[in-house]
């Protein structure tokens, strides 16, 4: 995509070239990887090591590409607010020749007309205009969407007394929610390859750009049909709101909203399901205390959250960080999830998570999740644990909580599968 409005001090990066067999200067051999199958199977892990160094250290991201990785929860928050330090616009980064041409994390790295690359006065009329849209979204017609989808999807297999929740249920219900919103609910094929092409986006593999080039695509279609033929849908109002953007950007930044939306909300689900079935403080009270669905969803967010790091803020000058000097064009990645794991943030463990919303799941700052973005998140995400247990009370799980695989994602902590028993129960809808 092209660039609608080239600032004169930022240059387009070189093509990139394959990674070094070694790391480089600055980055010991030692570096700890953002990637491989210990990252994937225990991230935490991997974080409390980093931590080990500092709040703020040198790592590897997959291709051993060297960036900051920050862990402390006090850094962090400096970095989210410090938007004169720490730019969004990664055409600053100086460690673009250090990227493998097939890099996984390209798609939602590499420059793009997305609201979220822009800085300054753009970036904040954009944002509002995103925020002022979201607010026209009914919560209570949102929520009888996600009834309606989560018994549609239950009676699939509510007879059979087993599902994988992953594949039949829990990226399901967001998916055809977003569907409903964003007006594209009569295109269930379209809709399906939608979602995938977003998952691919931010996975770990070769196929992560193909992926979001099908999203973007079908994206692209329904911008161009929305902006011949308006509907009463988000998609539409968007639009109309912001005539002073091109079609290239609506395409950007309706793309942006669906890849925010889709992947933390499902996770959300899935990560809290996996709580409640795993751990005997939730699991004793599924059937009678409707609390413990929002009192795990808020524990989810502060010690298993979906959105995991951040990539990423670009150093627009010399700073100092967590006492490292970081030049100017560093790439500086933030850990969300090992900032709201941040032992100076609980001296006495991990206690005091219900009521307390002060965790960076969210993100935060000028570049934090537009102004209602979370509050649709948990509507659509508590609605479709509730009607889930609401329907089959005695769910449990199928499989031991070790033989739980992971998505092997640097961005998102998610699973692969949730296989579950129940008994066997009628359907809804005749």
């Amino acid at each position: 995509m092209t660039n609608p409005q080239d600032p004169q001090d930022l240059q387009d990066p070189q093509p990139p070239r394959s990674a070094p067999d070694t790391p480089p200067p600055g980055c010991p051999a030692h570096a700890a990887r953002l990637y491989g199958p210990d990252f994937r199977r225990e991230p935490a892990e991997t974080y409390r090591r980093i931590r080990r160094e500092g709040q703020v250290t040198r790592v590897l991201l997959e291709g051993d590409v060297p960036v900051w990785f920050v862990v402390g929860y006090r850094e962090t928050r400096q970095v989210l607010s410090d938007v004169e330090t720490y730019g969004r616009d990664p055409r600053r980064w100086n460690g673009w020749d250090s990227v493998p041409p097939d890099w996984s994390l390209m798609p939602w790295v590499q420059y793009s007309p997305m609201m979220p690359f822009t800085e300054g006065e753009e970036h904040l009329q954009r944002a509002a205009a995103v925020s002022e849209v979201l607010a026209t979204l009914d919560p209570f017609v949102l929520r009888g969407h996600c009834e309606r989808f989560a018994d549609q999807l239950i009676d699939k297999f509510a007879v059979t007394g087993r599902a994988d929740l992953v594949y039949d249920y829990i990226y399901s219900v967001p998916t055809l929610v977003m569907g409903e919103v964003f007006g594209l609910a009569e295109d269930e094929a379209g809709l399906a390859a939608l979602a995938e092409g977003l998952t691919t986006s931010f996975v770990s593999r070769e196929d992560a750009m193909a992926g979001q080039q099908r999203a973007a695509a079908y994206v692209a279609g329904l911008v161009k049909a929305k902006r011949e033929a308006p509907g009463p849908d988000l998609t539409s109002r968007f639009i109309q709101s912001t005539p002073n953007l091109t079609e290239e950007q609506h395409i950007a930044d309706v793309m942006m909203l669906m890849a925010a939306a889709l992947p933390l909300t499902s996770y959300w689900i899935g990560n809290t399901l996996r709580l409640l079935l795993t751990d005997e403080r939730f699991a004793t009270t599924l059937t009678g205390n409707r609390r413990s669905i929002g009192q795990a969803m808020n524990e989810v967010l502060w010690v298993d959250t979906p959105l995991q790091n951040l990539i990423g803020r670009y150093a627009t000058r010399d700073t100092v960080l967590g006492g490292q000097r970081i030049r100017t064009g560093d790439l500086v990645v933030l850990g969300l999830a090992a900032a709201n794991a941040d032992p100076l943030l609980w001296p006495d463990g991990h206690v005091g998570h219900a009521g307390n919303h002060s965790h960076v799941a969210f993100s935060g700052g000028e570049y934090g999740c537009p102004v209602g973005g979370p509050e649709t998140a948990r509507i659509i995400a508590e609605t479709t644990i509730e009607v889930l247990l609401d329907r089959v009370p005695d769910l449990a799980l199928a499989v031991a909580p070790e033989e739980l695989r992971w998505m092997d994602s640097v961005w998102y902590r998610c699973l692969e599968s949730l296989p579950v028993a129940f008994t066997p129960t009628g359907v809804m809808g005749g």
